[in-house]
């Protein structure tokens, strides 16, 4: 078990356990970059503790449908081993909240319209009067590129 002073590194393993994750997610989420290690002379990875808070965002952002391409960006700004604030948190959240209006955006387009000029002839006349989409070009129109419907 990891040592209990507050300043203590902690092992892959305490790490995992406080996170609530695979010993194997942390060592992918390390060589993505997400989260970094120190290594011991033996070659075992520490890890600060900031980090169980980088890998709650890690995890919630995730949750929302945020592939770890865009984790990554995301956490850009946020230097490892900085204890962020609960404000620096807020504003990273924050900065998620046009994406996933978008992914809501988009996701409410499908209980109308999987792809413009759809199968459905009685759903197109209501969703899409006189193939409106279909001046717009080929395929799913208003999935490719936003615009008026």
């Amino acid at each position: 078990m990891a040592a209990t002073t507050p300043d203590a590194e902690l092992s892959i393993g305490a790490v995992a356990e406080r996170a609530g994750l695979a010993v194997s997610a942390l060592r992918f989420y390390e060589a993505h970059g997400l989260i970094t290690s120190t290594r011991t002379s033996g070659g075992q990875r520490r890890y600060t503790r900031d980090v169980l808070r980088r890998l709650a965002v890690i995890r919630a952002a995730q949750r929302v449908g945020f592939p770890l391409a865009e984790i990554l960006r995301m956490l850009a700004d946020v230097p490892e081993g900085h204890h962020v604030t609960e404000a620096e948190w807020r504003s990273l959240a924050a900065g998620w909240r046009p994406e996933i209006d978008e992914r809501i955006r988009v996701l409410d387009q499908l209980d109308r319209c999987i792809g413009c000029g759809c199968l459905s002839m009685r759903t197109c006349q209501m969703a899409n009067p006189d193939d409106r989409a279909g001046r717009r070009g080929p395929g799913p129109r208003y999935w490719l590129a936003p615009g008026p419907n």
